[in-house]
């Protein structure tokens, strides 16, 4: 786990003590559990937003792929970075696209979330809102910037990964937005 201290990712963590750790495995639990009552007046006394877990997922991560609006609101506020990716590569944005929470998605939007930010394998959330079927979200991508052109480290598009993972609706959905016809 990382010093609470230290955003720089790439440091070494200081060894914290047992008292210090139970606090911080007690903000964590918070976080999954959406209690955003007990989570704000620790942000107010100057709570880190951008801890992080020993897998690397930030407290916004948590709070965006379990559905938390109200927490990652006040993450948000108190200058949480929705760019902060976890250990897998992967974003709060992608977290909520895979979760299919387009509240949550708007929110991260709102509050800088880089539309066209892309994990190792250079899957954008508009990937993988095609991957999943997330037709809700699809439009919304695309509207705040999503490009349908990008291609992954694999040179696959959306359009493409979405047939590879039997999705048809959004498959025919973006088919429709390049004007090419079903197969």
């Amino acid at each position: 786990m990382q010093n609470p201290s230290d955003q720089n990712p790439h440091s070494t963590p200081l060894p914290l003590d047992p008292e210090t750790l139970e606090f911080l495995q007690g903000v964590f639990d918070l976080v999954r559990a959406g209690d955003a009552d007990r989570l704000g007046p620790l942000l107010e006394r100057g709570l880190p937003p951008n801890l992080r877990n020993q897998k690397g997922d930030s407290l916004l991560m948590l709070a965006s792929y379990h559905g938390h609006l109200e927490v990652a609101r006040q993450l948000l506020t108190h200058g949480a970075d929705p760019e902060l990716s976890n250990d897998q590569g992967q974003t709060p944005l992608q977290g909520a696209v895979f979760k299919g929470d387009v509240p949550m998605v708007e929110l991260l939007l709102a509050h800088g979330a880089d539309v066209e930010s892309a994990g190792p394998d250079g899957k954008t959330a508009l990937m993988m809102a095609a991957m999943f079927n997330r037709i809700n979200l699809i439009d919304l991508l695309l509207a705040r910037g999503a490009d349908l052109h990008a291609r992954d480290a694999r040179g696959l598009s959306a359009l493409d990964v979405a047939r590879m993972m039997g999705a048809p609706d959004t498959a025919a959905q973006l088919e429709e937005r390049l004007g090419q016809t079903q197969a």
